[in-house]
């Protein structure tokens, strides 16, 4: 019967072992629709689709490698250009992360402290003025940016119909419309 319950238990230690690991590498992917947001709420993060909220009983990973730990409201974003190290942000109450991993600050205070500013805690301190502050997660792109060039490749697009369609017998010379054009596609499909 000894044998047994020394069995049972190794058995249950084992079947919890990769939850346990997982919990630890920053949570577990979970599945968001466009309205999903992981609020903090009483001190804990919840998650809030549309109108239901849900308490959370482990931290979450979202597919763009964003972790929130549920307990803490830490929020560590994976590194990028900007931030080759990665970045920690910790969510106050009424914050929260958006499905694509930005964090939506609800107050003043909690933006200056996202920003690192010494002032986080006296808004309008110095006659500063508060400005709506959102710190985006990985994979963000301005979308002016993004318009100028999309537009940029569609004018090299036509310029390299206006060529091949000239009704010239010879092929016409594009590759330095095609360099520019991989450029571009580069910078459209260059990780944010």
């Amino acid at each position: 019967m000894l044998r047994f319950l020394l069995l049972a238990s190794m058995a249950g230690c084992l079947a919890t072992a990769p939850r346990l690991a997982a919990a630890q590498d920053g949570g577990f992917p979970v599945q968001t629709t466009a309205n999903t947001q992981f609020l903090m709420q009483n001190g804990e993060v919840v998650r809030r689709d549309g109108g239901q909220i849900t308490s959370l009983t482990q931290n979450v990973k979202l597919s763009n490698g964003v972790k929130i730990n549920y307990k803490s409201g830490i929020v560590e974003m994976p590194a990028d250009k900007i931030n080759p190290k990665g970045k920690k942000i910790t969510l106050h109450e009424g914050d929260y992360v958006r499905p694509d991993g930005g964090v939506v600050f609800a107050t003043p205070s909690s933006a200056a402290a996202a920003r690192g500013d010494a002032a986080a805690g006296t808004p309008g301190a110095n006659g500063a003025r508060y400005d709506t502050y959102v710190q985006h997660g990985p994979g963000f792109s301005d979308p002016a940016i993004q318009m100028g060039l999309l537009q940029k490749k569609v004018e090299l697009l036509t310029q390299k119909v206006q060529l091949l369609s000239r009704g010239r017998t010879d092929l016409p010379d594009t590759k330095s419309i095609d360099d520019q054009l991989a450029q571009i596609n580069s910078q459209l499909n260059a990780p944010k």
